[in-house]
């Protein structure tokens, strides 16, 4: 049979490991060619980068019968990204699919967050997904189009205790793919959003889940099925649109708003705390990225 992404050249960061890694994989058993970057380091962001994670898994695709090439560049910098896309094209002549996975943790609560903490997440997390997004989108728009899958989270859709830094950039780049998928009609790029929730590296010491057996719906693997249809032609008519995909199964998180009020008039504060059945919506049990 053949695959749903046979033909297909794809670029996937953050894959030497976690998600990326089981994207990659998943992605070359369906037939596309994968760009496989990694800059490697440490969870939070530090160390010196390796592109050994990206090599091993790019080996392990070579040897299932797939094609692929590993990248070390920095996502969080235009060169960076300019060298990914360029990776691509020297390897396999073009490009359809962009997948922004890579990211970084620094939790702190609010208080304790440093300017360090902050600008480094931003800076991988927000302007990575923009460095890595523009020299692709360039290549798109002037060849025919193409497929992105930018990652949010729960923690910035919702929010979570101590993920200021991370929960800012992730809420920047749900308003990235809201804007871009509309600049993108012209050109035939489709643009989602992605809010994973797996068992990986970066999650497997945070509260809840410190010496528990992960459930297994919530490997990489089982997450990885919900991105593949995001960037297949099967998601053809879905741009736009933020897919939360975890242990959970897969569903769409959108932002909505109530009727207010609106009384077309000058009107006092007053007025509105009288109206705020209106304004608000009905009490329901407030979501966090624990529980979305």
């Amino acid at each position: 049979m053949a695959g749903l992404l046979d033909g297909k050249v794809a670029i996937i960061t953050g894959a030497g490991g976690g998600l990326g890694e089981a994207y990659a994989k998943l992605f070359a058993k369906e037939g596309a060619a994968v760009v496989v970057n990694d800059l490697g380091g440490s969870r939070d962001g530090s160390g010196t980068g390796t592109s050994a994670a990206s090599e091993k898994v790019v080996a392990e695709i070579k040897a299932a019968g797939g094609k692929a090439v590993a990248n070390g560049d920095d996502v969080s910098t235009l060169q960076g990204g300019e060298n990914i896309l360029k990776t691509a094209l020297d390897s396999f002549g073009k490009v359809d699919i962009l997948v922004c996975n890579a990211g970084i943790l620094r939790d702190k609560t609010f208080a304790n967050t440093s300017e360090e903490d902050w600008d480094k997440v931003i800076k991988v997390h927000l302007k990575g997904t923009y460095c890595t997004a523009l020299p692709v989108w360039k290549y798109m728009k002037d060849h025919g189009g193409g497929s992105m899958v930018l990652t949010s989270s729960t923690s910035g859709l919702y929010g979570n205790f101590g993920q200021t830094n991370y929960g800012a950039a992730k809420a920047g780049i749900y308003g990235m793919v809201r804007v871009m998928s509309i600049e993108g009609r012209k050109y035939n790029i489709r643009v989602m959003g992605l809010a994973p929730g797996a068992y990986t590296r970066m999650t497997s010491d945070l509260p809840g889940r410190q010496g528990k057996e992960p459930d297994p719906m919530s490997l990489p693997e089982n997450v990885a099925p919900g991105v593949l249809f995001m960037v297949s032609d099967l998601a053809a008519d879905h741009s736009g649109k933020i897919l939360g995909v975890s242990s959970r199964g897969v569903r769409e998180i959108k932002m909505l708003q109530t009727g207010g009020f609106n009384p077309g008039r000058p009107y006092t504060a007053q007025e509105v705390a009288e109206h705020a059945a209106d304004v608000f919506f009905p009490h329901a049990e407030e979501r966090t990225a624990q529980t979305a």
